[in-house]
């Protein structure tokens, strides 16, 4: 039985402590259903993992409640009793995001370790949810990207870098400084901004991709025909 559950709200970006439950959350849900909903300590293990987590964190289960309160408030998460009258948390996410399960897993992941290449993606999301080639991660990619759920951080190309759209403004802008520092590809000044201020992409930034994309066939091209045999 779910308890206050509230409707569900407005998308928000979410803070570290939060956006590291709701992936918890998303994750157990389609790793071990078993042991689905959550108990409170199951979440703040879930949280402190040392695999598939960047960075590591190390909260208590102060902090945790804290998220799931806020997350419960945003209608991204739900309380829930079972026979043992123990609190246990779900998440709301598929109504929260909109999403189906293969985008709810792509976003479940980049929750828990945040800004990654798409090969690196497609390999850890398909532990929750098979993505057979990164053509159909791609197509699902393209299509979070025009609702704001995920953002580029470097233009097309091999190893495109990219994270999810629920990050603060200061936090993507600060995602983005380091991967410059990095030696990175540089994201383009009017790449896109979180869910909560996304703009409408301009003519300009249409052109740009578009010159990208010809540059891109055209290079391929060349490609081929070298190596194409002789005679």
């Amino acid at each position: 039985m779910e308890t206050g559950t509230p409707p569900a709200g407005t998308l928000r970006p979410l803070d570290a402590n939060e956006r590291r439950v709701l992936g918890v959350l998303i994750e157990k849900a389609k790793t071990t259903p078993d042991q689905y909903p959550l108990s409170l300590n199951a979440v703040v293990t879930g949280c402190n993992q040392k695999s598939n987590r960047d960075p590591v964190m190390n909260l208590d289960e102060e902090a945790v409640s804290r998220a799931l309160a806020s997350l419960r408030e945003c209608g991204a998460a739900a309380e829930v009793y079972g026979n043992g009258r123990l609190a246990r948390y779900r998440h709301l996410a598929y109504d929260w995001l909109g999403s189906d399960k293969e985008d709810l897993a792509i976003l479940g992941e980049l929750l828990l370790r945040g800004e990654q290449s798409e090969g690196d993606l497609r390999g850890r999301a398909s532990r929750m949810d098979p993505i057979p080639d990164l053509n159909v991660l791609r197509t699902r990619l393209d299509s979070l990207a025009e609702r704001g759920l995920i953002v580029w951080l470097s233009p097309p190309g091999r190893g495109r870098i990219l994270t999810h759209g629920l990050l603060p403004t200061e936090k993507l802008d600060k995602v983005r400084s380091q991967l410059a520092l990095a030696g990175g590809p540089a994201a383009t000044a009017d790449a896109p901004r979180p869910v909560a201020n996304a703009p409408t992409a301009g003519t300009s930034l249409e052109s740009r991709v578009a010159q990208l994309e010809a540059a891109l066939a055209e290079a391929l091209d060349r490609l081929a025909a070298l190596e194409r045999p002789v005679g």
